[in-house]
């Protein structure tokens, strides 16, 4: 999937982009359950493999279910 693509998915999610420095690097941000949580996306990539994808996913809070929902959209 795309950088862009992921990103999209992000903002379904309900991350979302607070800061980006540059062009390399984006910090998204999410609140689930009164629970902050960032992860550092890399941007303007191709493809991203799915085993980065779920890191990332998971470094924002997302369980099972709710990256079973985003991908299955």
């Amino acid at each position: 999937m795309p950088s862009r693509k992921f990103v999209a998915l992000l903002a379904k999610g309900n991350a979302r982009l607070i800061c980006q420095r540059g062009t390399s690097h984006a910090i998204f941000k999410r609140i689930s359950k009164g629970i902050t949580y960032h992860a550092t996306v890399v941007m303007a990539k191709d493809e991203f493999s799915s085993h980065y994808m779920l890191i990332v996913l998971r470094q924002l809070g997302f369980t099972d279910d709710e990256i079973d929902n985003l991908l299955g959209q």
